[in-house]
Order: C-alpha cells, then structure tokens, then sequence
C-alpha cells in the first residue's frame, strides 16, 4: 500500500490478481489525524486490519515537512530496534509512526516520558488493530497526552454515491471494494477472515481457537441487525452467556461488530435493554454468509438486515457521529427507531428500509412524540428524497451526502 499525493490514496497489490481501478480520496480523516496531530503529541490510528492505517498514515507523513521514522512492529528488524525503546526513540525528531502497536504495550511509559519533554521535538502517530479498550495501558500511561481517531471501512463520502451498490456488496475494505473482479473481492475477503482467526487475534493474546470463534463469528452474521440474547445464542453454541459475550466483546474491540446500544427515555412504557449487534462491514457479513454475488444476495433471507446495517454505517459516517452518541430505541408494546443520535440537545433519528417507496408508520409517529426527536429520515433504496409527513423525511441513499447536515 502507498500514498499519493498529500490526500489521495491508492493501494498497490499483485494479491489474489487484485487491481486497483481508481483513486481512493480519504481527506477527511487525513485532515483529522493532522489537526490531532498538531495538538497531542501522541495521535492514535485505529481501526481493523486491512482498513487502510498504514496507507494513511503514509499520507500524514508524506505532508510533514520534517523528518519522518517508521516502525512497523510485524517486522522482526524493527522489533528488534525497539528492545530499549528509551535508547531507540529518545534522539529521534519530527513524526515517528509506529505500526501495530498493539503487540508491544509496553511502549507507552516510553511514549508518556518522550510526551512530557519540552518543547515536544517529535510527534508520535500510533497505529493501532485493537480498540482503546484493548489497548487499556495507552488510556492510563498516556493519559492527557494521547487522542484517538478511528478509521472506518470506506463509505459514501469516499467512493462517491454512485457505487454504493458496489460498496454495499463488497464492503469498505480497499482490497474487497476495488478489485476488477467480484471472484477477487470474495477471494480476498476470505482470507481476510481466516488471518484474522489464525493471525491475527493470535498475535493478541486471544486463546480462544480460531474455528471456535469462526463458527461463533458466523453464526453472529446470522443474529445482524437483530437483539443481542446472549442465553439464546449460549444455547445455540453450546457455551454460557458469559462466555459468548466474552466472544462478542472481542468482535466489537477488534473492530469487527457494531454493538449498539439501547436509548432508556423517561417514559411509562417498558423498553428494552439489550443492545442491537451488526457486523461492522456488510462485505465480511456476505462472506460469513456465504454470499458472492448480487443475486445471491437479493435471494438471500438477510438481506434486509444488511441493508439496514450498510446504511446505518453511512449516515453514522455523515453525521461524523461519536458511538457514545449513537443508539436505538425500542418498546415492548412494539414501537422502534433503528437510529438515535444525540448531540447535546439534539436529537435525529432514523430509520432504514430497504424498498423505493417508503411510508409513515406508527412507530415513527410515536418515537417523534416520545422521544422529543427534531425529525426522522427513513434512509431508502429509492432514487428521490421527500417529504412524508411534518419532520418526517424519505432519503435516497444515492443522496446521503447532498440531503443528510452533518452533526
């Protein structure tokens, strides 16, 4: 993978006869990661492996000015060049960029006294395949010193409206959208999927085995979009409630599910309290469900269900919307919203239909008058956005980006 230019990205690859067939632009999150930059001096690049960390990274480094030190810690030299880290990094200025950095924690007490000095001679750009959460020993050494910026699978906002279909069936990695082939798309999510169960999570510490928590992950792709019930599922795999939480907790910390949470309103109606569970990328949920091609998925009993978590995704990415901001809400007398966001006194929501000609239902009218909410767009497959109803809205998915304000 390398970085053209100052804020476009394309990525180079002979694997599984991939081809690239355009430039990716990703100059939000570069602009992001640059302004962190300029006020932490420790930035965090997070987000699942593959998603493009290191050709972004790339980007930020090749609009530095000054100089520029890399370490990738999957290789054993600079793994090797790294034993004393203090020695290693103390004499370095400008940006250093340290790949994978999950697989030596250890390095933050390092960071937290180059962080402290003077007049902060060099940057630190940490990229990273595991969540904050995981990488628990950044958020208490580093404390004040360190920001956060997550990289998500591309969206609407970087392959353009036009592709969404493709973008929906193949997902966001760079490798599964771009190829010339849907075979190569496939191919390559595959072994996507297997590295992360065998590799990758390995390299983690995980000590669950790889075909254990492969069934687990795909018998989750069949539970997107719906309730999480950790009894069911438990009886399902075979295990107890605990411990298949425990497997959800991992999905979600690597990057690889969206737990979203319930929204409690202060109401004399009973809600529910369990969280929605989607995969976070609707190609790697195709994959789990043996989906290859358009047709199958048309065919395919989940396919509402991935619609509806493809474009949650692409409106959460529009509103630039944190996942502490992020909920549904649901009652057990049957009303529902799919999205809740809120932002200070701000409340949206949404909802996601997979037909051209969407219609007001009770439940919208409800969350409205219940929840206090601004307006609702029920997010549609359509070509045309309209009004249905007063704050009520249809929006094309093919114009998220001109219809839906940003928070």
């Amino acid at each position: 993978m390398r970085a053209v230019g100052a804020h476009e990205i394309s990525v180079v690859t002979t694997d599984f006869s991939w081809q690239p067939s355009g430039v990716i632009e990703r100059g939000r999150d570069l602009g992001r990661v640059e302004a962190l930059l300029r006020q932490f001096p420790v930035v965090a690049l997070l987000g699942a492996r593959q998603v493009g960390k290191t050709t972004l990274a790339g980007a930020v480094a090749d609009g530095r000015s000054g100089p520029v030190h890399r370490f990738d810690l999957e290789r054993s030299e600079d793994l090797a060049q790294l034993q004393d880290p203090m020695l290693s990094l103390e004499s370095l200025r400008g940006l250093v960029v340290i790949d994978e950095v999950q697989r030596r924690p250890d390095l933050f007490p390092t960071l937290r006294v180059l962080a402290d000095r003077p007049r902060k001679p060099a940057r630190f750009l940490v990229l990273g395949s595991a969540s904050r959460d995981l990488l628990q020993q950044s958020s208490e050494t580093l404390a004040g010193r360190i920001a956060y910026h997550e990289l998500g699978p591309l969206g609407l906002q970087e392959v353009g409206v036009g592709r969404w279909r493709q973008l929906w069936r193949r997902g966001g990695f760079p490798r599964a959208f771009l190829p010339r082939s849907e075979e190569a798309s496939c191919t390559w999510r595959r072994e996507l999927v297997r590295t992360y169960l065998e590799r990758d999570l390995p390299l983690l510490g995980v000590r669950i085995p790889p075909a254990t928590l492969g069934r687990f992950w795909s018998m989750l792709a069949h539970y997107h979009a719906q309730t999480w019930n950790a009894s069911e599922l438990g009886r399902a795999f075979g295990v107890s409630d605990t411990t298949v939480r425990g497997y959800l907790d991992l999905l979600a910390a690597t990057f690889m599910v969206r737990v979203l949470p319930p929204w409690f309103a202060n109401l004399a109606k009973r809600q529910v309290k369990a969280p929605k569970v989607y995969l976070t990328d609707s190609g790697i949920l195709h994959t789990l469900l043996g989906i290859e091609t358009a047709a199958g998925l048309e065919r395919h009993p989940k396919v509402g269900a991935s619609w509806e978590g493809f474009a949650l995704t692409q409106i959460v990415a529009r509103l630039g919307a944190r996942a502490d901001e992020c909920h549904y809400w649901a009652t057990h007398q049957g009303a529902e919203l799919d999205l809740l966001v809120i932002r200070e006194d701000r409340r949206r929501g949404f909802e996601f239909k997979r037909t051209s000609a969407p219609a007001v239902t009770p439940s919208m009218r409800t969350a409205i008058a219940d929840l206090g909410l601004e307006s609702i767009d029920v997010v549609h497959a359509g070509t045309r956005t309209f009004t249905l109803a007063p704050n009520i809205r249809a929006v094309s998915c093919a114009r998220i980006l001109d219809d839906v304000d940003p928070l």
